[in-house]
């Protein structure tokens, strides 16, 4: 239906400052997009997420703005952003922003006013409170709660000026917005409508289940080290429905066009999925959740590792598939610029490289919900041999290494757990060509450029009919050409086998069997109807076809998918 274009839909998500620079200062451009979307449209894509492009001190690499209503001067101008705008939408694309409400830079001007002191009008645009009852401002163990920052260390930031403290969930430079002041909400409203009136088609919208707190701020439960977690009272809090249905109402309500809203909500459990999402309560269209990427973590959080187990990654995607079957929506994703890479986590990026990549575009896409594909992923670009911690960019790993060696952890065990997980995995450059930049940039790159960029790179497999570019092009040519990818119920088959992911997908008379073989061993896909099945179209694949028809059964080679199609 027109409208809900979306489900058929794919997204390509940009980060700016990796993706391709076209002034020779090592740093990602809009014009280095512009240079470069024309393989967007290649790929097939329909819509475009750029991560932040305004102006911002960068404390956390875009996300901590200063100027909702521009673009940082690295990036290029708003006379840029609109030649983009019109060249995405000349090739049939369209292109959503990143809104980042939660929190503002603290050299917003918002907040600089809200600083100047305590009868300040802006003071309640942000979260100040008084220090602890009975202790010294400024002093230890003094924040107003004991909750921990995302980016370690207290979620409090003390201010000697007013002897008051401000609430930072992230950085200490991205005090959080007030959203139970009116003047706040409708701040964010107008902002929203200028950018609408400029053309983009929608928003991908930062943590934004945080944006509603329990306005008692309540201690968090310590679990581990000295800082509570906070989450309970600010995750999908007592307002988040009023807010998201108000901003509908104020900005996305009568509007003419087919825009796309997209909630990020970490800790989002599938009920509450289904809430946010349904159409008929107007708040956003789908949400992006964090439970298939926490499957590898233990209690400890994102920095304590544990084998990732397929039967749990099964058991996780097919509960979200579940209980939206009947209503709401979900995105579909193995990476973002807050993952590491995909082929590296969830594949082999060695011997199987090119195999593994191709099973997880062929299982992602063909589950029920919007994929989304993170720039450099539709080439199988890898993690990245980070040989020290001064090779690290992002503040919450440089902030985690130097908090957790403080704290007497060995130094090499937090660098193994860094090289893993952390987020400059996917933020290194693009990698266009085998040349010394990459094709990204002739000058110094802001991060290292992987070393494999001499085999991996888009000018080697445009034009290759194997390679995993040219099988993302398959993977989402079969989503926009086959109504059953989008549109068909899901059901899960072998959820107890440990190596085989398989489902079908079921649209009118047409059902698809999705086989997958996550190992690097033969495995055989012992299906219900394996022998009918073995016989019917191979509609996609990531090896060459072999008999299994005459065999009756459907045996997989190392990292294998298949997807088969049966009409009746």
């Amino acid at each position: 239906m027109e409208s809900d274009w979306w489900k058929s839909a794919v997204v390509y998500q940009i980060y700016p400052r990796s993706f391709a620079d076209s002034d020779a200062d090592g740093i990602g451009d809009l014009r280095g997009i512009i240079d470069r979307v024309d393989h967007l449209a290649r790929l097939g894509v329909d819509v475009i997420w750029l991560s932040p492009i305004y102006p911002s001190p960068q404390d956390d690499n875009g996300y901590d703005i200063s100027d909702y209503r521009d673009v940082e001067p690295v990036f290029g101008t708003l006379t840029d952003f609109d030649e983009l705008l019109a060249a995405v939408h000349e090739r049939g694309m369209r292109l959503v922003m990143d809104l980042v409400v939660n929190h503002t830079s603290d050299e917003h001007p918002w907040f600089v006013e809200s600083r100047s002191g305590p009868d300040s009008p802006r003071r309640d645009w942000y979260w100040w409170r008084p220090a602890r009852p009975g202790l010294p401002p400024g002093g230890p163990g003094a924040e107003p709660t004991n909750w921990g920052s995302f980016f370690s260390g207290p979620a409090w930031e003390f201010d000697p000026a007013s002897g008051e403290y401000y609430l930072h969930l992230f950085s200490r430079k991205q005090p959080d917005l007030n959203w139970e002041n009116p003047a706040v909400r409708h701040a964010v409203y107008d902002m929203m409508r200028w950018w609408l009136d400029r053309g983009v088609d929608g928003f991908r919208m930062d943590v934004i289940n945080m944006i509603s707190k329990d306005t008692s701020l309540p201690d968090g439960a310590v679990t581990h080290g000295v800082l509570g977690d906070g989450s309970p009272a600010f995750q999908c809090g007592p307002r988040i429905h009023e807010f998201l249905r108000e901003m509908h109402e104020e900005v996305f309500a009568g509007r003419p066009g087919r825009l796309l809203t997209v909630g990020e909500m970490p800790g989002v459990t599938v009920d509450e999925a289904v809430l946010f999402t349904d159409p008929d309560r107007h708040e956003v269209d789908m949400v992006f959740q964090f439970e298939h990427v926490s499957l590898d973590q233990g209690p400890g959080g994102k920095w304590d590792l544990r084998p990732l187990r397929l039967l749990d990654l099964k058991a996780s995607l097919g509960r979200w598939q579940a209980g939206l079957a009947e209503r709401g929506w979900n995105s579909l994703y193995w990476d973002n610029h807050d993952q590491p890479r995909a082929v590296s986590r969830f594949g082999d990026d060695g011997l199987h490289r090119v195999e593994s990549a191709k099973l997880l575009a062929t299982v992602l896409h063909l589950h029920r919900g919007t994929p989304y594909v993170y720039q450099g992923e539709e080439l199988g670009m890898t993690n990245a041999p980070f040989a020290g911690p001064d090779d690290f960019r992002d503040i919450e790993s440089v902030n985690h290494y130097r908090a957790a060696v403080a704290a007497g952890e060995d130094p090499e065990s937090v660098l193994a757990a860094l090289r893993k997980q952390s987020r400059d995995n996917a933020r290194t450059p693009m990698q266009w060509d085998a040349g010394p930049g990459a094709g990204f940039t002739t000058g110094r790159p802001w991060i290292a450029i992987n070393p494999n960029h001499v085999d991996i790179n888009a000018a080697a497999q445009t034009d290759d009919p194997d390679s995993v570019f040219n099988h993302y092009r398959a993977v989402i040519a079969l989503r926009h050409a086959e109504p059953a990818v989008a549109h068909g119920d899901f059901t899960m088959l072998l959820p107890d086998d440990p190596v085989v992911y398989s489902f079908t997908r079921r649209f009118g008379s047409t059902t698809l069997l999705v086989v997958a073989n996550f190992s690097g061993e033969p495995a055989t896909a012992p299906v219900p109807e394996e022998s009918e099945w073995a016989g019917s179209e191979l509609v996609l694949g990531n090896y060459p076809a072999d008999a299994d028809a005459a065999a009756g059964s459907i045996r997989l080679r190392p990292w294998e998918a298949r997807v088969y199609r049966r009409v009746r």
